[in-house]
């Protein structure tokens, strides 16, 4: 497990870098404008900052301009403002943000899978009218209004467990994983009991696991690395290669992945997500579809943050600064 210096213990190791300080933080900068600006044009019909170049005559087309003029303006203004900051701090302080949004991530599908398990259940038994109202009971069976009403509140609790919590969730997500596992081969070969709302939670749980946890693998040096030559480089050589691999590699891979996935409100990600998508299994399984298509989406921007961190880290080692974490090796 690699030794994490925390924010206090990596300033003042090294020099101060405003060049790829400023190309990072760019990166992020323009990450955070394409999101609000596919938000704004897919719920309200904004064009996109292409779209608006290109007719700048058209109704809005201020908008997606002044949203990335502002997300760069504040991202050149605040490494102007902390000139003095070196990389391992800036490094530290993404990761720490990270570390929030993947916790905060792995509560919120906790809380989903765990209720929307149970009104599926209640659901497909037909005990719904036992509880709530004729009306309620309708609307629970509509994934635009289980989506809105009951999915949004539980992903709003789970950021704010968050940040209260300093565990990243793993823990508990891989125990709900291998519960519910064996609930199902229970049921299934001692009762004869199967219902497709099972399978659904076991998917949904398991593509949250592997996507989310990522980015956390990528800090921890967890992911499997052809390293024929690399495990024989000094730490300035292994710096210029993750220094070169995370910019030309990883962000742009991920980048691509954002690009296509919300390309308008047709694309891979935005469709699902703004109709509240379901599987073709129907009111019997879970509405949790369209989410598992915002993980993608998650992913790269988790794994962009992580690697602009991973960027700032990777030029410090090159530049042999102060503050350098060692890994313990992992085999693959």
């Amino acid at each position: 497990m690699a030794q994490t210096m925390t924010a206090a213990q990596a300033a003042g190791h090294g020099r101060a870098a405003p060049g790829i300080r400023l190309l990072g933080w760019i990166i992020l900068a323009l990450m955070a404008a394409f999101l609000i600006n596919n938000v704004l044009n897919v719920g309200y019909g904004t064009p996109v900052l292409t779209a608006a170049l290109g007719d700048m005559s058209q109704a809005g087309a201020i908008v997606p301009i002044g949203i990335y003029a502002v997300c760069l303006g504040i991202a050149i203004a605040f490494v102007l403002a902390t000139g003095s900051t070196v990389l391992r701090t800036d490094g530290q302080r993404l990761h720490r943000f990270n570390l929030y949004f993947i916790r905060a991530c792995f509560w919120a599908v906790l809380f989903v899978g765990i209720a929307d398990a149970t009104i599926a259940q209640l659901r497909v038994e037909n005990l719904l009218p036992m509880f709530f109202s004729e009306e309620t009971t309708r609307a629970m069976g509509r994934s635009a209004w289980v989506g809105p009403y009951i999915h949004m509140p539980l992903v709003a609790l789970g950021f704010v467990v968050a940040l209260f919590t300093r565990t990243l969730g793993f823990t508990w997500l891989t125990l709900m994983i291998v519960v519910a596992e064996l609930l199902i081969v229970f049921l299934r070969f001692v009762f004869s009991y199967e219902q497709a709302l099972m399978g659904d939670l076991v998917r949904y749980w398991y593509a949250a696991l592997f996507l989310f946890a990522s980015a956390y693998t990528l800090f921890d040096e967890g992911h499997v690395r052809v390293d024929v030559f690399y495990a024989g480089f000094t730490q300035r050589k292994r710096g210029a290669v993750n220094a070169v691999g995370s910019l030309f590699l990883g962000i742009t891979t991920c980048a691509v992945i954002l690009v296509i996935g919300l390309n308008g409100k047709t694309a891979i990600i935005n469709s699902p997500v703004s109709n509240f998508e379901i599987t073709q299994t129907g009111s019997v399984g879970m509405f949790i579809k369209y989410q598992m298509a915002a993980f993608l989406a998650v992913f790269a921007i988790s794994m962009i943050i992580q690697f602009v961190s991973y960027l700032f880290e990777a030029v410090a080692d090159y530049r042999e600064e102060p503050g350098h974490r060692d890994h313990q090796p992992i085999a693959h």
